[in-house]
């Protein structure tokens, strides 16, 4: 399983330690991903997602996983999130 936020594409970044003495040794940042279960409003069903902590801000603040993807570049999101947003698009057209 990558280290790779499903909805922003936030992944692992590299850096270095450093000591007291100015030595520094390679490390690497890694994103806060948390599984969590997301509901779509408009589909009334609910998905499973790794997603960062700053991500789910994110959709909390956009208004839920709908206006999230609805506002969010398709070479962000992961295969899994982009075929829920093609679901949300047709289903959006469909009652429309």
């Amino acid at each position: 399983m990558s280290r790779v936020c499903e909805l922003s594409g936030k992944g692992p970044m590299s850096g270095h330690n450093v000591s007291h003495a100015n030595n520094k040794s390679k490390r690497r940042f890694l994103p806060n991903l948390n599984e969590v279960t997301l509901i779509s409003d408009i589909l009334g069903q609910s998905y499973k997602l790794r997603i960062s902590a700053h991500a789910l801000r994110t959709v909390d603040h956009r208004g839920g996983l709908d206006a999230f993807l609805a506002k969010s570049k398709d070479d962000e999101l992961s295969d899994k999130a982009l075929k829920i947003k093609r679901e949300i698009v047709k289903a959006g057209k469909a009652a429309a």
